[in-house]
């Protein structure tokens, strides 16, 4: 005789509780989050900008329907196009991680915290417009701000200590559910209408991360959290329209996320939302390099005097590096594109003692074909150091630490180089920034003339008066 299944609807999981009442009632106090939020805002931008260069993103961008102009619509930055925030949402989302040289985040999940600017933006200019032309007052760029170091925040907690890639989901899951979170509360959403947004954004289906790996590494990667923050933009639509959510969706015996996609296993949390991850986050500055082998590239980059005119003396190159790397980017064999190789630790050194520096333009086919990098990826051994892993867990350190020596044919070697902290972690701010904002100014250079990236440059420098621009004012600085 089978039992009865209850019919009474429960009370929301409490980790879209903690979420919702985060974004609802949580106030940013910190000045370190919003200064950090305004270098993140600059950089994310910046990177989308250089994404227009390439053809493999722009065919994806602009409106469903060709020709579509939405009155009061969203603008995406970079370009002439004016969308409905869902289609903007999209548009910014996958220029910002088009060449992986956006923001990171690295903890037992990874990702990219800056990806939810996508439907921050877009939302937030939306509604300004809209608000603007009902003779409203629009939202300001502190209202982006603020909603930026809280996505950072839902998405970095929740990664800390619960591995999504573990169990073959996609870190834009994430994405998905921090910007469902931020942008329905943009939108005016009640508490229980966040509740039920996120609730939404979980019970979708979650993208695998088939296309992050060999043999099947290919450009989803590149538009797959625009594709995710413009998903949360749509169902933060749906919900302020009324629909319903679903208030077990994480511990619903059977049909919950828990069950279905986890294993069972409930999420743990290392600390109480506030503005940890914002402050901490991790700048790709120098070369967009998959963070896990940015400090591997900068140790190339040291030892490159030292090989560039004895390639063809070397032996072994020895990579010693941390857990995550050698499960994610540790490739043998070939690469067939270039979001196969900027995955690859030992294609990103290659470029660095070869070339003495690393670009986007480094992993397109023409420089691919270069013999000389596949000569030294087949020379190359990646091997754990366990403290290396320890200290990339460490919540005090934070470390991605890698170290590189190689041994000549003749018996001699170099020394051991090691790197423990990328230039853009937060251990190096003070060293980081300058060069920062000198990508970004390199980024506007890439799409505007001079007294535009001047008025944009102008603005992005004064912390007081950027968050009181309004937001429609602002991306209109960036229309071309």
């Amino acid at each position: 005789m089978s039992a009865h299944i209850s019919n009474v609807r429960p009370d929301p999981d409490q980790v879209l509780v903690d979420i919702a009442n985060y974004v609802a009632d949580t106030v940013i106090n910190s000045s370190e989050a919003y200064n950090t939020a305004r270098l993140c805002l600059i950089d994310t931008l910046g990177c989308g900008l250089e994404a227009l260069d390439y053809p493999a993103c722009t065919k994806l961008l602009g409106p469903v329907v060709p020709g579509t102009v939405v009155p009061n619509g969203a603008k995406v930055p970079g370009t002439q196009f004016q969308l409905d925030p869902i289609q903007a949402a999209f548009n910014i989302g996958a220029m910002i991680r088009w060449l992986d040289f956006n923001d990171t985040w690295l903890a037992a999940e990874w990702g990219h915290p800056s990806d939810n600017l996508g439907g921050i933006l877009a939302t937030a200019d939306w509604i300004s417009r809209t608000r603007v032309a009902n003779g409203k007052a629009p939202l300001t760029m502190k209202d982006v701000l603020t909603a930026m170091i809280k996505a950072h925040e839902i998405q970095g907690c929740l990664a800390l200590e619960n591995s999504f890639n573990r169990v073959g989901i996609d870190h834009v899951i994430l994405v998905k559910v921090a910007s469902a979170a931020v942008c329905t509360h943009l939108m005016g959403g009640t508490r229980e209408e966040i509740i039920n947004a996120v609730s939404q954004a979980f019970v979708d289906g979650q993208a695998m991360r088939t296309y992050r790996h060999a043999p099947n590494t290919g450009s989803r990667k590149s538009w797959a959290a625009g594709d995710a923050t413009s998903r949360a933009v749509r169902l933060a639509l749906f919900t302020l329209k009324g629909e319903m959510g679903y208030p077990s969706v994480l511990t619903a015996k059977t049909w919950g996320f828990y069950d279905v996609l986890f294993k069972g296993n409930e999420f743990k949390f290392q600390r109480p939302y506030s503005s940890y991850v914002m402050e901490h986050v991790l700048f790709k500055i120098s070369f967009p390099a998959e963070f896990h082998a940015q400090t591997a590239v900068e140790c190339a980059l040291k030892l490159h005097p030292q090989i560039k005119d004895r390639l063809d003396d070397v032996e072994k190159v020895v990579i010693t590096t941390h857990e995550s790397a050698i499960r994610i980017i540790d490739k043998k064999g070939p690469l067939n594109n270039p979001a196969d190789r900027d995955h690859c630790i030992q294609y990103m050194t290659a470029i660095g003692l070869i070339k003495g520096n690393l670009t986007a333009a480094d992993y397109e086919d023409e420089v691919a074909a270069d013999p000389r990098i596949d000569a030294l990826r087949d020379k190359m051994v990646c091997v754990e150091d366990p403290r290396y892993t320890k200290d990339y867990l460490d919540p005090e350190k934070r470390s991605i630490a890698n170290s590189m020596q190689i041994f000549f044919r003749d018996g001699s070697k170099t020394d051991n180089i090691e790197v423990e902290y990328p230039i853009g972690h937060r251990r190096r701010r003070a060293e980081g920034i300058p060069v920062l904002e000198a990508k970004f100014r390199t980024n506007l250079a890439r799409r505007f003339p001079a007294k535009q990236q001047a008025a944009i440059l102008a603005l992005t420098a004064d912390q007081a008066k950027l968050e009181a621009t309004s937001v429609n004012e602002f991306v209109d600085l960036f229309v071309i």
